[in-house]
């Protein structure tokens, strides 16, 4: 995670091209054998350490493959729910949720996304990418004081 910020605060060049588009159209064939990798790579470290996939997702679309940030914003978002409507099926059976609470916190999260992907829209891409990055950084020290101080 410290990488990937570090990485999307430096320059774009040398950035992933895979699926950038030619002209009007991607190659797929070159995009699909990059992005099979770094989705594996993003859903084993996932798995692994439970971090938020949107936070690894954005980078590797960004940085590996290419693609321009509110594009990948748009992309995580939909693996994002895929992803976690594959875990509410799989361990639906087994848990008791307070649903009233699920609605609520559903309902205003949806709410928040509106409101910020209205603002989205008006901020430069290059400051949104720096605001990400930020915020891995946030995020990974987070995740190092959970592993350090709460084995």
């Amino acid at each position: 995670m410290l990488g990937s910020g570090v990485r999307m605060l430096s320059s774009t060049r040398g950035a992933g091209t895979a699926c950038q588009p030619e002209g009007s159209t991607v190659n797929w064939r070159r995009c699909t054998c990059r992005a099979v990798p770094a989705g594996l790579g993003v859903g084993f470290l996932t798995g692994l350490f439970g971090v938020g996939g949107g936070f690894l997702i954005i980078p590797a679309l960004v940085l590996l493959l290419g693609i321009e940030m509110p594009v990948a914003v748009g992309t995580s978002l939909v693996i994002v729910t895929a992803n976690s409507a594959s875990g509410l099926l799989a361990y639906l059976g087994d848990l008791r949720l307070d649903w009233g609470l699920v609605a609520v916190f559903t309902a205003t999260a949806i709410g928040g996304s509106l409101v910020a992907a209205r603002y989205g829209k008006k901020v430069d891409t290059a400051r949104l990418q720096r605001w990400f990055a930020y915020l891995i950084f946030v995020v990974a020290a987070g995740v190092l004081v959970e592993v350090s101080f709460f084995r």
